[in-house]
């Protein structure tokens, strides 16, 4: 394997535990402040990776290493645990823990894009001749290290974007499905809950989201960078 393929799939994959670390302990911070501390007591409301790697190795270890290092970018899952008795009680409060992971890899993504529009500003990046999903942006001097931390950025903001964007379809067993009751009466918003709940809708969600997702991936990713790079074409 080539040392930058090797560097590729290396800063894929600890992106992808950083940004799913967030989205995980969100998920459980938000849940402990609604009155669940199933996940608290659990060591999730952390932003250590290793209590949610212990609860899904699979998920956060063993695919996202595999799809890094085979396809340069890594994917994968992880879970956080609550009370199921507290979620129908309070389908309000679960709609907002459910809607927390996702905000977290949005304010990931923020935080990314307002870096790399500050560095485009100053003059520490410009636009490259050739942009992908992990470079968009280059150091105006060639210097490796702010090359490196474009990269980083450039990883961090498509990531959390796509991250954000699929787990927030209203498919179960995706967080948008059970957002969604956040803005609902809560007697609908329990009933529909309880309706989502079914395995069969899972299996079924998670087969839609595999295969449509993938072809919005790129219109979206060429929509980002006609934000990240408003005065730029790229084919």
């Amino acid at each position: 394997m080539e040392a930058a393929t090797l560097i590729q799939g290396l800063l894929w994959f600890v992106a992808f535990l950083f940004s799913t670390t967030v989205h995980e302990a969100a998920h459980a911070l938000v849940a402990l402040r609604g009155g669940d501390p199933t996940a608290y007591l659990g060591g999730h409301v952390s932003f250590s990776p290793l209590p949610h790697i212990r609860r899904e190795p699979i998920g956060m270890l063993a695919v996202p290493l595999l799809t890094a290092f085979t396809n340069g970018w890594a994917i994968g899952w992880a879970s956080t645990p609550y009370d199921p008795y507290w979620a129908s009680r309070y389908p309000h409060r679960a709609a907002a823990m459910a809607a927390a992971g996702p905000a977290g890899n949005l304010l990931l993504a923020l935080v990314a894009f307002t870096a790399i529009k500050a560095g485009l500003l100053t003059g520490v990046f410009v636009s490259p001749d050739t942009a992908n999903f992990h470079h968009v942006v280059e150091a105006t001097n060639g210097a490796g290290w702010l090359a490196g931390v474009g990269d980083v950025l450039t990883v961090l903001l498509v990531l959390n974007s796509l991250l954000f964007v699929f787990n927030m379809l209203p498919l179960p067993p995706l967080d948008g499905a059970s957002a969604i009751g956040g803005i609902l009466p809560e007697h609908t918003a329990l009933a529909i809950r309880g309706l989502l709940s079914s395995p069969a809708f899972s299996v079924l969600g998670i087969l839609v989201a595999w295969q449509v997702f993938p072809y919005f991936v790129r219109p979206f990713f060429d929509a980002l960078l006609k934000v990240v790079h408003p005065a730029d074409r790229y084919f």
